[in-house]
């Protein structure tokens, strides 16, 4: 029905998106990771629908898995009834199914029906059509998102360390594998084989007599290789990947896994170069593992390629589609100021509203060692700056999602923590280190951002379901493109948006979104240079000259695909190639794609 979909956001933002948006044919994805702030949205959820509220505490046997079953079936029990609420409703100018329809963009074939409907003058012939349109309407997808890297193992309350199917992600497949709903599971953050060996646990993801499935698999991805590889390996499993979901390394959202310099133009081409051989080399091999489980396919099930990441006008949105011929693209960001379809606190609305560019950055805040897009104005952010001002650097660790560290204590602790961060600070006193590196290891660990309740908070703010005693403090991860929106809008107003009916950037000196991703790049590449000088490592040296080369070939490709572009991109080849590498770059100007 749609060209677009919504990603997930954060681990609240979009925690309940699919209900505000999915009975409008709008597939969105939904972080099932904080089990806790689950929880309190299914309580209020539930109230609000007139539903009774069972409790599920943190004392009963696998409460988490539970938690989101519970969650995903009353979610997918408020969008059936929408959904057919909406079926019924007359097609007046104000009803939720003229909105239905006046949201899906005009290549469309239902939208056309729908057209050719209102032109209709006999009455009977009208009513017909009405009818027709009705039986045609889908309902947008209600999928989940699991960080494959978010896994921690857990114990009871003996203090015994629980199986691998307890682990945090496993429980969170399982919730989702158990749910009443028939949708996909995102995977991202890269590779677990804990997590992908226990998949086949589940008859839901293998194919019918009719190759359907019930739940599906989309592997997010930032480069050929790495997808073709989780692919088979899953493949080797039974498990077939139904969609890979290209996300840029840099100019996206969340969490930023940055590629060996490869750029999201040449990756899309790959993909569409080789999308069949993939498809055909992936099916022998699930052919294979299905027959050992008795079941026989004869034809390879469908594969969707789509793309996310910086996307910001029409032009570029039909351009993927057109030119790499992906199935659709995702828009996330943005959607951050949708008050309709995302959980953003009003002060931190307003702050995006009002952000400048260099508000949003790419830091190494998250506890889990992986880039990260911050935002400087965030109540998050702000807390952080003054507890390190008061001399009590980092954060109560109550969640726990993200422990991994074991430098100081034999159970794994947060980065983030105050914990860690006071016995970090006191080895660095004990050091003897000249006051600059001092300085800079101590901002090192005082950078790391509590994400377990940061990003969750502004969905109990907005929903008035956070506690008086409870940190307000908020976390938000928008990706840089958010930079070049600076209003709150409605619904109806994005999607216009992004089918180039209106233009929200009227007048927005914007680069396009390669070139943005290009320069963001070129900003790691130098950073990273800059941090070789102070500290070489031939193994540093060898990656960063593959990192160039790989810009370079990046930037000879851009200028073959859109030669009729104004700008020349010579002057990142030079800072790329040239001596004065750290200070000739001048980053690029605004183009369009035509």
């Amino acid at each position: 029905m749609h060209t677009f979909h919504i990603p997930v956001l954060g681990l609240g933002y979009s925690v309940d998106t699919p209900i505000k948006v999915a009975h409008l044919g709008i597939s969105s994805v939904a972080s099932i990771v904080d089990d806790e702030m689950i929880e309190r949205m299914r309580k209020h959820h539930s109230i609000e629908n007139e539903e009774d509220y069972i409790p599920i505490l943190t004392n009963e046997a696998d409460f988490r898995s539970r938690r989101i079953t519970a969650y995903l079936n009353l979610m997918e029990r408020i969008v059936e009834k929408n959904f057919q609420h909406l079926r019924r409703q007359p097609f007046t100018k104000s009803s939720e199914i003229t909105r239905y329809f006046e949201l899906l963009p005009e290549t469309s074939s239902l939208k056309k029906r729908y057209l050719q409907m209102l032109q209709a003058e006999r009455v009977e012939e009208r009513i017909c059509m009405e009818e027709e349109l009705r039986n045609r309407l889908v309902k947008g997808a209600i999928d989940v998102n699991i960080m494959s890297k978010v896994d921690k193992l857990n114990k009871n309350v003996h203090g015994e360390t629980l199986p691998d199917e307890f682990s945090d992600a496993c429980a969170a497949l399982r919730g989702f594998a158990n749910s009443s709903l028939q949708s996909s599971l995102v995977l991202s953050a890269g590779m677990n084989p804990r997590l992908y060996n226990y998949l086949d646990r589940f008859s839901d993801f293998f194919p019918n007599e009719k190759g359907h499935f019930k739940k599906k698999i989309i592997l997010k991805v930032s480069d050929f290789r790495s997808a073709f590889i989780q692919a088979k390996y899953l493949a080797k499993k039974a498990i077939w990947v139904s969609e890979f979901r290209i996300e840029s390394g840099l100019n996206c959202g969340g969490h930023a896994f940055a590629t060996d310099g490869y750029l999201l133009g040449p990756i899309l081409d790959e993909f569409k170069s080789r999308r069949k051989e993939m498809q055909a080399d992936l099916f022998s091999m699930y052919q294979k593992a299905l027959s050992e489980k008795d079941i026989f396919l004869h034809a390879a099930p469908g594969q969707r390629i789509t793309v996310q990441g910086g996307i910001g006008t029409a032009e570029e949105h039909q351009f993927l589609l057109d030119h790499y011929e992906v199935d659709a693209a995702g828009w996330g960001s943005p959607f951050l100021l949708v008050p309709e379809v995302t959980n953003v606190d009003d002060e931190t609305l307003r702050n995006l509203v009002e952000a400048q560019q260099s508000d949003y950055y790419i830091s190494n805040s998250s506890p889990l060692g992986v880039l990260f897009n911050n935002f400087k104005k965030s109540t998050a952010e702000k807390q952080r700056l003054d507890r390190i001002a008061k001399g009590r650097p980092g954060s109560p660790c109550k969640k726990k999602y993200l422990v991994s560290n074991t430098e100081f204590t034999r159970e794994p602790i947060c980065t983030a923590s105050r914990q860690y961060q006071n016995l970090k600070i006191k080895q660095l006193q004990t050091l003897d280190l000249p006051v600059d590196e001092y300085e800079r290891q101590v901002h090192a660990v005082t950078e790391k951002l509590c994400l377990c309740e940061g990003l969750s908070t502004a969905t109990l703010i907005r929903n008035r379901e956070i506690k008086p005693r409870e940190n307000h403090a908020v976390a938000i991860c928008p990706g840089p493109n958010l930079a070049w929106f600076s209003n709150v809008y409605s619904l109806s107003e994005m999607v216009k948006h992004i089918y180039g009916k209106t233009d929200l950037l009227t007048g927005v000196d914007r680069p396009n979104m390669f070139l943005n991703e290009l320069n963001l790049y070129v900003q790691y590449y130098q950073k990273d240079l800059e941090a070789l000088m102070l500290q070489f490592s031939e193994k540093k040296q060898k990656y960063l000259a593959k990192f160039r080369e790989q810009l370079l070939s990046g930037i000879a490709y851009y200028n073959e695909l859109f030669p009729q572009m104004t700008i020349q991109l010579k002057t990142i080849e030079l800072a790329l190639t040239s001596e004065g590498a750290l200070h000739s770059y001048e980053a690029p100007v605004p183009v369009s794609i035509g």
